[in-house]
C-alpha cells in the first residue's frame, strides 16, 4: 500500500478548523508544516500532498464571503513550502500542485527540476488544469479555458516539460578543472518544441533531475482526464465514494493504461480518503457527528460553486437540487455523479451542500484504528486502490492519530512498509527511472 498526506493547515472537512481539538495557528508558520512532515516521515509515508487553487473562491454569489467560511486562513504557495520542507526531511517525497493553465512549461520544469535536486529526488508534480474563472481573472483572462481546451493545453503541457528535462543527459556535467569544461556541450540539446500552444526553444538551464523526470501526479475522474492520465500520469488522484464504485473505476481505467501501451503497475490509483479515527467505533462515529454539527450552512455550496464553475446561489438552497449537469464547466466527471446522485436522492441543495461539506466526495472510514486499516486493506486487497491521499479532517491533531495509529495497525497486517528501502520517491513507489527521450543534437 502507498501512503500520501494531505498537508492543509485547516484539515479537509469544511468545519474541522472549529472543532476543539484542531489547532488554529499561523497558516504560514512553517514549524507547523515541518511538524506533520517529520511526523509523516516517521511512519513512513510515501509522500506529502501539497494542492492550491489559484483564487479565492468568489464564483458563489460573486464574491468570496461564504469561502471564508470554510477557508479560515491562507495557504502557503506549494513549491515554496515544499522547497523548505526538502531540507528539514530526508526520505518522504514532496509532491506540489501546479496549473497548466497558468503557468509556463520553461518555469515549470525549471522549478520541479530545482526540487528534485534540492531533496535528492523526492520531487513530484501533480498536473492540474484548475477549476474556475476567478484563477482566470487573477491571470488576465475573463474565463477559465473549456474543458477540452485546457486538457488538450495540459497534454502539450506536460510532453513539453518531460523534454525540457531531458535537454541535459545524465553525464553532461564534466566538472573538470584541468580543463576548463565544466559540460560536455554536446550532451545538452536544444527542445525546439513548436506546438499549438507553446513554442520553446530550450535547453532548461540546469542538468536533468536525480529522477530523470519527477514523478508526475494527476487529479481527476472525467473521461478526459483519464485519457490522458492513462498516457502520462504515475500516480493518479481520483474521487471514489465507496470500494463498489472504486473497484470498477479501478479496474477500468487500468485497462486504459494497457490500452495506452504501458504496463498497468505503471500508474498508481491513490482515491483521497477522509478518516476519522478515534478510540473506539463509537467514539469515532461521535466525532464524525460533532464534525458536521460545525458545518456552516453555506461552506459546501460555496466549495462546490468554486468547483464546478457554476454559481449555486443562484438557485433557493431549500428547493430540490436542479440539473446543472451540462452547464458544469470546472471538475465535470466529479460534479456529473455528485448531481446526479443528490437529484436521484431527492435532496434539496441546503442537505446537498452540509454532506459535500463533510466528505467532498471522497470515502470517509470512520472507525478505531483497527476498523479503519482493515477497510483500507479491504480496499487494497479487492484492487480498488493501490493506497490512498489521506485526508485528515482536522489538524494536526487528525492527522497525527491517523500515522500514530492506523499506520502501526497497517504494519501489523504486512500491507505497509517498516522501513523506507530507497531514498527517492520514484524507489517508494516502485516506479522506473525514465529513460531520456530522443533530442536531436545540433
Amino acid at each position: 500500500m502507498h501512503l500520501a498526506l494531505f498537508l492543509t493547515h485547516a484539515g479537509s472537512h469544511l468545519a474541522g478548523w472549529r472543532h476543539p481539538l484542531a489547532e488554529n495557528g499561523n497558516a504560514l508558520d512553517i514549524r507547523y508544516y515541518q511538524r506533520l512532515a517529520q511526523r509523516a516521515e516517521a511512519a513512513k509515508l510515501d509522500l506529502l500532498f501539497v494542492a492550491d487553487k489559484l483564487a479565492l473562491d468568489d464564483i458563489h454569489g460573486g464574491d468570496f464571503e461564504a469561502a471564508v467560511t470554510w477557508r479560515p486562513s491562507g495557504s502557503p504557495e506549494p513549491l515554496a513550502l515544499l522547497s523548505a520542507l526538502s531540507v528539514l526531511t530526508e526520505r518522504i517525497g514532496l509532491g506540489a500542485t501546479i496549473s497548466t493553465s497558468y503557468h509556463q512549461p520553461y518555469h515549470v520544469a525549471r522549478q520541479f527540476a530545482t526540487l528534485d535536486h534540492f531533496s535528492g529526488g523526492r520531487a513530484a508534480w501533480n498536473a492540474v488544469t484548475s477549476v474556475n474563472d476567478g484563477e482566470a481573472r487573477n491571470f488576465g483572462l475573463e474565463r477559465h479555458l473549456g474543458h477540452a481546451e485546457r486538457y488538450t493545453r495540459a497534454g502539450e503541457f506536460i510532453e513539453l516539460v518531460r523534454t525540457l528535462w531531458d535537454t541535459w543527459e545524465d553525464d553532461a556535467l564534466i566538472v573538470d578543472k584541468a580543463s576548463g569544461r565544466y559540460a560536455d556541450a554536446s550532451r545538452i540539446h536544444y527542445a525546439d518544441h513548436q506546438g499549438e500552444h507553446f513554442r520553446v526553444r530550450g535547453p532548461l538551464n540546469l542538468p536533468r533531475p536525480p529522477q530523470g523526470h519527477p514523478v508526475l501526479i494527476q487529479a481527476g475522474v472525467s473521461g478526459t482526464f483519464q485519457a490522458l492520465a492513462a498516457s502520462n500520469a504515475e500516480v493518479i488522484f481520483p474521487v471514489q465514494s465507496s470500494l463498489e464504485k472504486a473497484r470498477a473505476f479501478y479496474r477500468q481505467f487500468k485497462r486504459q493504461v494497457l490500452d495506452a501501451g504501458r504496463q498497468a503497475d505503471a500508474v498508481k490509483v491513490l482515491p483521497g480518503l477522509y478518516p476519522i479515527v478515534a478510540d473506539s467505533d463509537q467514539q469515532a462515529q461521535d466525532l464524525a457527528g460533532e464534525l458536521d454539527e460545525l458545518i456552516q450552512p453555506l461552506a459546501g455550496l460555496a466549495f462546490m460553486s468554486a468547483s464546478m464553475n457554476y454559481d449555486l446561489a443562484q438557485h433557493d438552497p431549500e428547493a430540490p437540487v436542479p440539473d446543472i449537469r451540462d452547464f458544469i464547466q470546472g471538475s465535470k466527471g466529479r460534479f456529473d455523479v455528485v448531481i446526479g446522485n443528490a437529484i436521484e436522492a431527492g435532496w434539496s441543495l441546503r442537505q446537498l451542500g452540509r454532506w459535500y461539506a463533510s466528505s467532498l466526495a471522497f470515502a470517509k472510514l470512520v472507525g478505531s484504528p483497527k476498523s479503519v486499516a482493515e477497510q483500507m486493506e479491504q480496499w487494497l486487497q479487492e484492487d480498488a486502490a493501490d493506497g490512498f491521499v489521506v485526508m485528515p479532517p482536522y489538524s494536526p491533531g487528525g492527522a497525527e492519530r491517523f500515522l500514530d495509529q492506523v499506520v502501526p495497525e497497517l504494519q501489523r497486517r504486512g500491507v505497509f512498509r517498516r522501513e523506507y528501502q530507497g531514498s527517492t520517491l520514484r524507489e517508494h513507489l516502485g516506479l522506473r527511472v525514465p529513460a531520456p527521450s530522443r533530442i536531436k543534437a545540433r
